[in-house]
């Protein structure tokens, strides 16, 4: 995923109420990080595959994953941010939920108000 994608849909899960972040895997290897209970964190599309796969991380180790989600390859931005937030993680082998959780209230984008500063205007 490249960065102003990863940006746009950790923006649009945060107006949603979903705790996600940037995750920065490399120089341009781009993926979203969301945030779960019990210090847990699934780390999606960080592998610069085509298709939307998350790994479920807790303190550094593989405690589960979520699998390619099928057709994920031709997914928009739209679709992305709904098949993250109908993730259910409660399971090792995570599975999507038939329709999304209500969202939550919205979450302050990262960055304030030194958003575009920090990231050096990179925005398009």
């Amino acid at each position: 995923m490249d960065e102003f994608r990863a940006r746009r849909v950790v923006d649009a899960l945060r107006d949603r109420g979903v705790n996600a972040h940037l995750l920065r895997c490399g120089v341009d290897q781009f993926g979203v990080r969301v945030s779960l209970p019990g210090g847990r964190e699934a780390e999606w599309d960080n592998d610069g595959t085509a298709g939307l796969e998350a790994q479920v991380m807790c303190d550094g180790m593989l405690v589960g994953y979520v699998p390619q989600i099928e057709g994920s390859e031709d997914f928009g931005e739209s679709q992305v941010v709904d098949a993250i937030a109908r993730t259910d993680y409660d399971q090792p082998v995570a599975r999507q939920r038939t329709a999304a959780p209500p969202p939550g209230p919205a979450l302050t984008r990262e960055g304030g108000v030194f958003r575009r500063f920090l990231d050096g205007f990179r925005y398009r």
